[in-house]
């Protein structure tokens, strides 16, 4: 009930000022969106183009380091700037909403602030970025934030295994406590003046004497934000129904305001909890009871309304060209390793069998190279989870392999060559995008005996081939320019800038603003690997050339829902899906 009271008084309080609200998140948003965003994305591949670097990840981050230090180092001045910015965005916007915008107080304090900040509270500063980011989407909603983020290969591969699953939920559960005990850190830097560490035990103790009043209070904004949303969502579809039965023309203009309308509904609901949020992190850091009254400064009010009414006319525009579907593409199809929803074995000719009943547009498949200097259709570096059989492929022959019987999800299934795996392809008129995968113990002409061996084959079906190795698809594109390469990418760090013809990118790293820079070099992206029908409608959305999917039946049925010929109700759902509430 206390944390219902608070959240009303705090509601008055953004009632009485919701325009200075407004133009400060909004400014702040413009800010990250088309200053900070593209700059530092700019500054990252200029410094990795520099260096001849395509790439930043755990697999060549040892050469960064050893060969390139001059490139490490000015990465690592990057990223100081980067949590610099977010600092300072999140103080001033601390330090704004406390002094009730007025933003000379403001700057002066901000000012004060710089004095107690050192070089050395980066290190602090980054990991408590990393805690608070369960509680970033509800107390401050920022892109810069959002990039600080597990990728979620990396937790489907961690729910794999019970074992994996214990220790990723007991890592969250961890990070969740910590987040918790550390989360009045800035706003007692900001606003005590008082170094990272010392804010850090100044939250301890704070959180100590009042945890349970601070998960009562946002899990109430929480369920009250959501059932808003909810509500925003049922009237806009309720209303669309009923628009649809006037004539299409004059449903399409209802359908068009109807959209436009719930999409600034949903991002005003959004700044009103960012705004709740943050005025009680900063009453309970200063025990202030009220704030003084707001300073009513409106210089930046209209410039802020244009840039609204601006955004609402690009969004209507683009609001139309989705509800009548002229921006629609079917995106290519393509069956993970081969398989539909567990129908077999990953990578053999069975699960193919199955698989190519549901008429993927690919089938992706994972090659290693053998002792024999051959080639096996295998994902994993060692044989081990699939066969038993301890070793990895480079260290048995081709026929050695190929007598192995693989076993998962209940299903059995033999290790096959390339060229029976081909052969099969064939019959069934299957085109095939085929990774190479690379290790350290692979020969140094591994990628030109693939080409020398499958090159025609590849170009006479049409088939693709892809890598995470950007060695191997620059080589790739060198030996045979005419084969589609992908570099595959399981983070999004920079705008896309390589040798390759297209890239596949983890879709949960993945953002429409490189989609765009790379449709701009008429380059394709591939997302993978996406099973859910939400996140295949939102990359649909953002227009994805293709999805790499685990199940091809569920993204057959989603793309024929989404770009069907369907009432304009159906396709409000259908965003509305693409996304959900809080997403």
């Amino acid at each position: 009930m206390k944390a219902i009271n608070e959240i009303k008084n705090f509601s008055a309080e953004f009632k009485q000022n919701w325009l200075q609200y407004l133009v400060l998140f909004t400014g702040i948003s413009v800010l990250n969106q088309f200053v900070f965003i593209p700059f530092f994305r700019y500054i990252n591949t200029f410094v990795l183009q520099k260096g001849a670097i395509p790439f930043v990840s755990l697999s060549n981050l040892e050469i960064i380091l050893t060969k390139h230090p001059f490139v490490a180092l000015a990465l690592l001045i990057e990223l100081a700037a980067l949590l610099f910015v977010i600092y300072s965005q999140l103080a001033l916007l601390i330090l704004v909403i406390k002094n009730q915008f007025d933003l000379k107080e403001s700057l002066s304090e901000y000012g004060q602030c710089l004095k107690h900040f050192r070089l050395g509270s980066l290190l602090l500063l980054a990991i408590y970025f990393l805690l608070i980011i369960p509680f970033a989407n509800i107390v401050f909603r920022t892109p810069l934030l959002a990039k600080l983020k597990i990728p979620q290969f990396i937790v489907d591969y961690m729910t794999r295994d019970w074992i994996l699953l214990t220790v990723l939920v007991v890592f969250y559960v961890v990070i969740f406590i910590l987040a918790l005990r550390f989360l009045f850190t800035l706003p007692i830097m900001v606003l005590d003046k008082t170094t990272t560490r010392e804010a850090m035990k100044k939250s301890a103790s704070l959180m100590k004497k009042s945890w349970r009043k601070v998960l009562g209070f946002f899990i109430t904004l929480g369920i009250i934000a959501i059932l808003a949303m909810v509500i925003n969502s049922v009237l806009a579809y309720l209303l669309q129904l009923l628009w649809d039965i006037f004539p299409r023309e004059l449903a399409l203009i209802l359908a068009t305001i109807n959209l436009s309308l719930f999409q600034v509904i949903s991002e005003l609901l959004l700044i009103w909890t960012s705004a709740i949020s943050l005025l009680f992190l900063i009453k309970i850091t200063t025990k202030e009871e009220k704030l003084p009254n707001a300073s009513h400064n409106k210089a930046l009010v209209t410039p802020i309304m244009i840039i609204w009414i601006l955004a609402i006319i690009v969004n209507g525009v683009e609001n139309v060209f989705y509800l009548t579907g002229i921006d629609d593409h079917a995106p290519v199809t393509i069956s993970h390793r081969g398989v539909n929803d567990k129908n077999g074995v990953q990578n053999t000719i069975e699960a193919l069998k199955k698989t190519a009943k549901f008429k993927p547009d690919y089938v992706e498949i994972d090659v290693h190279e053998t002792k024999d200097n051959q080639f096996i259709i295998m994902h994993d570096e060692n044989l081990k989870k699939l066969t038993g059989v301890d070793k990895e492929p480079k260290y048995l022959t081709v026929k050695q392999l190929t007598q192995l019987t693989a076993k998962e999800d209940g299903h059995r299934g033999k290790v096959v060559s390339l060229d029976q795996y081909i052969k099969a392809a064939k019959k069934l008129k299957q085109k095939l995008l085929i990774e190479i995968k690379t290790t350290q113990h692979d020969s140094k002409n591994f990628v030109a005996n693939f080409n020398k061996k499958y090159g025609q084959t590849i170009l006479k079906n049409k088939y693709q081939v892809q890598s995470l190795d950007y060695t191997a698809v620059k080589k790739m594109h060198q030996l045979n320019s005419k084969i589609p390469v992908l570099y595959i990418q399981p983070y999004n760090l920079t705008y896309p800038r390589s040798a390759a013809d297209g890239y596949s990118m983890e879709y949960s790293t993945l953002s429409s603003d490189f989609i765009w820079q790379a449709h701009l070099q008429n380059h394709v992206v591939y997302a993978w690997t996406v099973n859910n029908t939400a996140e295949m409608k939102k990359m649909m959305y953002e227009h994805v050339d293709g999805f790499i999917t685990n199940d091809v039946a569920k993204l057959n049925t989603t793309i024929e829902d989404f770009e069907g010929r369907k009432s304009y109700a159906e396709r409000l759902l259908n965003y509305m899906t693409a996304f959900p509430i809080l997403d």
